[in-house]
């Protein structure tokens, strides 16, 4: 699909970008990673909001920065400490990424991260967010990139609502994102349009009726489209609207998630990091002992199952096997 966006140049534009800028100035949360412009500071913060909520981030973040301060401390720690101070924010494999990627900032790049987009995306473990992410706060480089708050913003702004089917790749819309950044104002930019993605513009129950930018919300308009035909009828005669003008039922689909996630591959590859955390350091366990205290009903039969779990972790460096003793890294 070809998009035509509302916001093009001119005046709708400057408005949408000022709107937004100054909700962002009122509105925005304190959060330590806004207070710094230290690229592995940055880096930690990005890599630990991936898939998590920030409240569980806040304390992970301050502690992981206690424990590993700087880069080098990151780089030089075993694989297994780090593993062991990433508890609860799941997901391990970012944790074995996060020190691969300073590892090979101070090898190199002797410690000093790259600005440019192009070349942090060639350190492991980063994709074409974080790279855009470290280049903008780090760097103040007047970059697009998308995380899925900004792609929810800006597919709504400047396509439409979910629900309506429209495609459009990534790429366009990473064009347009662009182009929409105000020169010299990135930071600013990119934080407040992450800002709303989070606060305003959710997933499930968009607060459309708080949103500074709505009046140039191709979802929006098609949402007040769509509820302008739903009329009621008081005693008098006259007409009123729905009281829920442009908000979107809530979805129950954390519950459904959650469902789906006991008892899953995810799931148990968790587990197993967890049962290895707790041990001391350098201590393993055999698959007997680690199947046992990774399900109530472990079995013999089981034991393909688990050999096969231990491979993807062990190929992922969360583990080691040994004769097969399992345990967290140790270099």
């Amino acid at each position: 699909m070809k998009i035509q966006p509302m916001l093009v140049e001119g005046t709708a534009l400057a408005t949408f970008r000022q709107r937004l800028l100054d909700w962002f100035a009122t509105a925005a949360r304190d959060l330590p990673w806004r207070r710094t412009r230290d690229p592995y500071h940055i880096l930690v913060s990005e890599v630990m909001l991936q898939q998590t909520q920030v409240d569980r981030v806040l304390p992970k973040y301050a502690a992981f920065l206690e424990a590993f301060p700087t880069l080098d401390a990151l780089a030089n720690a075993s694989t297994a400490e780090v593993i062991k101070c990433w508890a609860g924010l799941g997901y391990n494999r970012r944790a074995v990424n996060l020190q691969r990627t300073a590892r090979a900032v101070l090898q190199e790049h002797s410690g000093r991260f790259p600005c440019d987009v192009a070349v942090l995306r060639r350190l492991p473990g980063i994709g074409p967010y974080t790279a855009g992410a470290v280049a903008c706060f780090a760097f103040g480089q007047d970059v697009a990139f998308m995380d899925t708050n900004i792609r929810r913003v800006l597919r709504r702004c400047l396509v439409g609502p979910e629900e309506s089917g429209s495609a459009v790749h990534d790429r366009e819309l990473l064009d347009l994102a662009q182009s929409l950044v105000p020169p010299g104002q990135g930071w600013r930019w990119n934080q407040a349009i992450m800002e709303l993605g989070a606060l305003i513009c959710t997933a499930t129950s968009p607060a459309c009726w708080r949103c500074p930018v709505r009046e140039h919300c191709r979802a929006f308009a098609a949402w007040r489209s769509a509820d302008e035909q739903v009329f009621t009828t008081d005693v008098t005669g006259s007409f009123a609207y729905p009281l829920n003008l442009g908000v979107r039922p809530t979805r129950r689909v954390a519950e459904k998630r959650e469902e789906t996630y006991i008892g899953s591959r995810r799931y148990y590859r968790g587990r197993i990091v967890d049962v290895l955390r707790a041990l001391h350091p350098g201590a393993a366990l055999s698959l007997q002992q680690l199947g046992s205290q990774v399900r109530d009903d472990y079995a013999a039969d089981h034991l393909p199952w688990l050999r096969d779990l231990v491979a993807g972790l062990a190929r992922d460096g969360l583990i080691e096997v040994d004769d097969d003793m399992i345990r967290l890294p140790q270099t």
